[in-house]
């Protein structure tokens, strides 16, 4: 198997506001885009041409993979109506032919061996399709598959309490041959007037030869921006130490951290792998970065900063006497001094935020601000968990923010005064 598809035409509105101004699949996790790590994945399972097809930002989503040179040749087709994930698929028909490949979803994120262990499930047991599958503790938000002996019985979206056959959810990642493009052909709008995949896999598993591969490893759907936090933990993990900026004396480097070429590293800096920081940064001196932090190309960190589990994207600047915690932000953006991201409620109960207009419960303990792009805090800002800044907005000084901040939007203090005279000595 030596062909691959991407289907990677979304809109990203589940990840606004990080993906306001860019696609999903270019947001950093570990100090590369999303979509890196998983072509580098299937360059390293033996795929030598993959098709990316991509609508949102396109021109975006392709320079960024154009960037750096690839093993593997990979060429882009733009799905101009987005119609659904089978209408998406049906772009690779041609590009695909007789053979087997891979087709998975752009934003579903995979531990090692993955792509190996299903093109070898697939090759072996000679099945139509083969599906990734993977056990979750609560699988309702996904597709849950019914699996016997090795292949899928049943595939139900989003199901019902009394439909739940197993825990076991599709991963969006499958191993096709030529009988999923007569499917896709046959399928037919859903209700909510798409052309969806996984009706065209129903229909190849009522004729009974559909696969399911469990998955070996760690499995993450990269759709609400906390998971951009969990992905980035579990990659940074699999770091191998490396420094090549400048580290001055007194500052301190422990663990798994990459120091990208021209970053500085100044006194007093302690930095607690695993970390990853970009070029051309400036870190210190007196900071503290903590252990699952990502900062991005051109981020200056002041002094007396500290920064723990969170994703930085470039040209940002966090100011001195600030805490960011659990959080993400995103490029050009600026704290100014003082600014703290709260990231625990005081009942230690988890922390909801909004996602497309709608209050989300994170289910995590721990998680700060979700902040866009070219946003501005003004000196001594505090920022309650979960509370979302829209790209463009900005806060004054001492400013609290219990409630997310629409778009280019500027958020004040009222303040009474009163002036009296003192004494003179």
């Amino acid at each position: 198997m030596k062909k691959a598809v991407i289907l990677a035409a979304g809109d990203s509105t589940r990840l606004l506001p990080l993906s306001a101004n860019q696609p999903k699949h270019v947001l950093p996790i570990a100090g590369k885009p999303l979509i890196f790590h998983t072509l580098e994945a299937l360059e390293k399972a033996g795929i030598r041409e993959t098709l990316v097809v991509y609508g949102y930002q396109a021109s975006k989503l392709r320079e960024a993979v154009e960037t750096r040179a690839w093993k593997m040749k990979i060429s882009f087709v733009d799905q101009k109506e987005r119609k659904g994930t089978a209408h998406a698929a049906g772009y690779a028909k041609k590009f695909v032919g007789k053979s087997n490949a891979i087709l998975m979803y752009g934003d579903v994120m995979v531990g090692p061996n993955t792509f190996e262990g299903l093109i070898e499930r697939h090759k072996k047991r000679k099945f139509d399709l083969t599906l990734s599958v993977k056990p979750i503790e609560n699988p309702s938000a996904y597709g849950v598959v019914k699996v016997q002996r090795g292949k899928a019985k049943a595939l139900i979206e989003k199901p019902e309490p009394e439909q739940m056959v197993s825990d076991l959810v599709n991963a969006g990642i499958y191993a096709i041959s030529y009988p999923i493009w007569e499917a896709i052909e046959k399928t037919e709008l859903s209700p909510r007037g798409e052309y969806e995949i996984t009706d065209s896999i129903s229909m190849l598993i009522e004729k009974g030869n559909v696969g399911a591969y469990s998955l070996p490893s760690w499995w993450l759907d990269i759709g609400k921006p906390w998971d951009l936090l969990e992905a980035n933990r579990l990659c940074l993990e699999q770091l191998e130490r490396r420094v090549e900026g400048t580290v001055e004396d007194g500052a301190t480097v422990k663990g798994k951290v990459i120091v990208e070429e021209g970053t500085l590293m100044k006194s007093g800096a302690y930095i607690e792998g695993p970390v990853f920081i970009d070029g051309e940064s400036v870190i210190g001196p007196n900071c503290y970065i903590r252990p699952h932090t990502s900062l991005g190309k051109r981020v200056k960190i002041g002094n007396a900063v500290e920064i723990k589990n969170s994703i930085i994207m470039n040209d940002t600047n966090v100011g001195h006497l600030s805490y960011v915690g659990d959080s993400i932000i995103g490029q050009r953006s600026n704290f100014g001094a003082g600014t703290i991201t709260a990231n625990l409620r005081h009942d230690n109960e988890t922390i909801f935020a909004t996602v497309k207009g709608e209050r989300i419960n994170s289910g995590r303990r721990k998680l700060g601000a979700i902040i866009g792009d070219d946003v501005k805090t003004g000196i001594g800002t505090s920022i309650s968990p979960g509370v979302v800044l829209h790209q463009g907005s900005q806060t004054g000084v001492g400013v609290i923010v219990k409630r997310d901040i629409a778009p280019y939007k500027l958020v004040t203090v009222k303040q009474d005064q009163s002036i009296m005279d003192v004494e003179r000595r």
